[in-house]
């Protein structure tokens, strides 16, 4: 009685959490009206994850809007067909990474203009930035397949993410993904910056500068995770939650 009673709180935790980080992406400007999505896996049920009920704008999101379901694509809880609509698209994304990846606990997918220029840029995210050289040698890289709706996909999706956190789907948009809620907000507020500066930085028309690969690397491994980066993320997300009060 008391682990499920200590379940359900994890849950409705994951939920509070889950829901509050589709409303910090409406308040940064990174929505694409009801698509794109964030996934949280449910703590004590490793195949159970949530995600968003599909025609839902980020800024409205409550804790139960978010329908929970299996790596299969069934809805766990009994809810009515239009309480229970996903995007299909998101499933893909997210049951793949789910799947493969038990060490991540949240995923998210986004669509925003600078996310979808750098996508389009041969070179990929350039070390040109301080929150770019966080991403130095930890990104992957996905080419477009069109709309991510074959579950076949999976399998490349995976594969091209490997051990990575962080992952540029080629002319589509970011994935940021954390072994907590906190840590994946804090790789897309950071990825999402690095674009938005690689965009403004090569339309200045100049030559853009970029350090050695030993600073690269260095700056990379600063980023890494160890203890003292933790509790970093945790402050950012905690005074992040305080912009939706």
């Amino acid at each position: 009685m008391a682990e499920s009673q200590s379940l359900q709180e994890s849950e409705i935790q994951v939920r509070a959490d889950l829901s509050a980080f589709y409303r910090l992406m409406a308040h940064f400007s990174m929505t694409d009206l009801i698509d794109t999505h964030i996934s949280a896996r449910i703590p004590g049920a490793p195949n159970h994850f949530l995600i968003n009920r599909y025609g839902i704008l980020f800024d409205e999101m409550r804790p139960e809007d978010l329908v929970k379901i299996d790596l299969d694509g069934n809805v766990i809880d009994d809810l009515s067909p239009e309480m229970s609509r996903i995007n299909l698209a998101g499933f893909t994304i997210h049951s793949a990474i789910h799947e493969a990846r038990h060490d991540l606990a949240c995923v998210i997918h986004t669509h925003t203009p600078d996310g979808i220029a750098v996508s389009c840029q041969e070179q990929g995210l350039l070390p040109i930035s301080q929150h770019a050289l966080k991403f130095y040698n930890r990104i992957a890289y996905h080419d477009y397949q069109g709309v991510a709706i074959d579950i076949a996909e999976r399998e490349s999706l995976v594969r091209d993410l490997g051990s990575h956190d962080v992952m540029i789907l080629r002319n589509h948009g970011l994935v940021a993904a954390g072994r907590s809620i906190p840590r994946a907000f804090q790789n897309i507020m950071f990825l999402e910056r690095a674009c938005q500066v690689q965009i403004k930085a090569l339309s200045g028309g100049s030559k853009v500068t970029v350090p050695s690969p030993e600073v690269c690397k260095l700056a990379g491994d600063q980023g890494a995770d160890r203890p003292e980066i933790e509790e970093i993320v945790q402050l950012g997300w905690n005074a992040a939650l305080r912009l939706l009060k």
